[in-house]
This record gives C-alpha cells, sequence and structure tokens, in this order.
C-alpha cells in the first residue's frame, strides 16, 4: 500500500535558518537545498520556450561548433546562458500567448508540461512512501530565503536531499578506476529500474543525471519521463534499440570508456532485462 506524503506543522527549521543555495535547474525547474532538503522552483511558461528555443539553436548550430558545445553548454548553466535566456524570456513575454500556443514552440512546451505534470503524478501514485524515490514531506505555505533571483520563494514542501547524481557518483568512481564499485552501483540502478516495473511505472529520460544517490540506494530524482502506459513502454525500447549502445543513451559511454569489458556487460544485462517476455512479466496486469 502506498505511504501518504508526510505533512508537518511547520518547514523543517533549516530551510528558514539562512539563504538556501542554488544546486541545480532544469527546463522546468529550478533547485535550491539546505544541508538536509531541497525545494523547487517551477518555471513559467515564457521561461521554458524561452530555453526551448535556445536548446533548438544550439543543436542546430552544433555542427559548427566545438564537440558537445550544446550538450555541455546546458549541462553547466552559465551566466551567459542565464542572461541569454533572460533575453529571449523578454522576447516571448511580449507575443501573446495565443500566438505563441499555435507554433511548434509552444506544442513544445505542451507537451512538456503535460509529461511533467503526469509524471510527477505517476510517481506520487506509485512511488512515495517507497525506498524508490527521496521521502517529501509537505507544511503550510513557508517563506524561504534562496541565492539568485528572485531571493525568496513560497513553499509549501521539500524533499529529502541526494547525496549526489548518480552520474556523478559514477564519474569519481570511473576516474579512480574502482571499476567493482561502478558495476555495483549500475546493479543497483537496474534494480531500482526493475523495482518499478513491478509497479507499473517505467522511465523513458534514462539518463544517469535524473537518479541520485542516498548512503547505498540508488532513488529516482527527476519524475519527468515516468509513463504507466505498456505502449509507450514499447515504442522507447524500440527507439533505444535504434539508438545505439544503451550506455551512450544512459549518459554512460564517457564514464565507461576505460572498462569496455564492462560496458559490454551492462549492455547485455540491460538487453536481458527489457526483452518483451521478461518485462512482460514484471510489469502488472491490469484490472
Amino acid at each position: 500500500m502506498r505511504t501518504p506524503l508526510q505533512a508537518l506543522e511547520a518547514a523543517p527549521e533549516e530551510l528558514t535558518r539562512g539563504r538556501l543555495k542554488r544546486i541545480g535547474e532544469g527546463v522546468g525547474k529550478v533547485v535550491y537545498a539546505s544541508e538536509n532538503w531541497v525545494v523547487k522552483r517551477e518555471r513559467g511558461a515564457s521561461e521554458i520556450i524561452a530555453l526551448i528555443l535556445i536548446w533548438r539553436l544550439m543543436k542546430r548550430l552544433e555542427r559548427w561548433l566545438p564537440g558537445r558545445f550544446a550538450a555541455k553548454w546546458f549541462s553547466h548553466p552559465s551566466m551567459p546562458l542565464r542572461a541569454l535566456r533572460m533575453a529571449l524570456q523578454a522576447v516571448v513575454a511580449v507575443v501573446p500567448r495565443a500566438v505563441w500556443f499555435s507554433t511548434h514552440w509552444g506544442r513544445v512546451w505542451q507537451k512538456f508540461v503535460h509529461r511533467d505534470v503526469r509524471g510527477e503524478y505517476l510517481a506520487v501514485k506509485h512511488l512515495s512512501g517507497t525506498s524508490l524515490v527521496p521521502e517529501t514531506v509537505t507544511f503550510p505555505p513557508t517563506l524561504v530565503k534562496v541565492s539568485g533571483w528572485p531571493g525568496w520563494l513560497v513553499v509549501t514542501e521539500a524533499t529529502e536531499r541526494v547525496e549526489e547524481t548518480l552520474y556523478d557518483r559514477l564519474k569519481k568512481l570511473a576516474a579512480a578506476g574502482q571499476w567493482a564499485e561502478v558495476e555495483r552501483w549500475l546493479e543497483r540502478l537496474l534494480e531500482l529500474r526493475r523495482a518499478g516495473w513491478r509497479r507499473g511505472v517505467f522511465s523513458v529520460d534514462a539518463h544517469l543525471k535524473n537518479f541520485g544517490v542516498i548512503q547505498s540506494r540508488v532513488v529516482l530524482i527527476d519524475s519527468g519521463g515516468l509513463t504507466d502506459r505498456w505502449e509507450d513502454v514499447e515504442k522507447h525500447l524500440a527507439s533505444m534499440a535504434k539508438n545505439g549502445p544503451a550506455a551512450r543513451q544512459f549518459g554512460l559511454e564517457e564514464i565507461l570508456a576505460g572498462a569496455p569489458e564492462l560496458a559490454e556487460r551492462f549492455e547485455a544485462r540491460w538487453r536481458e532485462l527489457t526483452s518483451a517476455r521478461t518485462l512482460r512479466d514484471l510489469w502488472p496486469a491490469r484490472g
């Protein structure tokens, strides 16, 4: 049985003790943290559309830019990126929403928001109260100070802070040549994926930056790619089969470059677990 989110009478004290540090951002949200908790600021429509425009522009220019420039720029947000986003956001804000929503970019935004909202709904429905996701607590509206713009937020929930993303953990272990530990953490990732499949949810956004580490656990920290539709799972696996090794699509290719045999074992393990028969056996029957 799913455990509901824990409701507190007041926000954890450390959230209001000082200014929260900005620790990360994505297309749809910006994340701030205290020592043990994280809170999120949801981006507005104009902000998201501006980021989508920048990403598409970078992808088109990538053939003339240094290797993987767009991916690296977005993975380490900088002041120039934020300045460009704010400039484009100002342009987007001037154009009436009805105009933007009728364009390709507006449809991309609507699709992104729908996916994000649906993913969060499925995470609460199927995963909250389990060891597969960080703990989340709710509390009355609370004003917290944050670094950078806008300087403060009103929040009603906080999520347990992970030690680091799984991507960062594996990158450190690989740099130290601790390949046995790398393989151990990859197996924990696969066990997490299997546990999710048994509950009837599958993440179609499998990059390692969407997973975090808490002690000896791997947890899902970005639910935006979750689906409970079997047809979505089939389409995603078919797409993965066409797009090269799983390691590349997980963001593992660079990490495992120094351990080709490990990369081959991971590939074989992933293919074994995602065979139609194996996955169907794990997927719950719909009543």
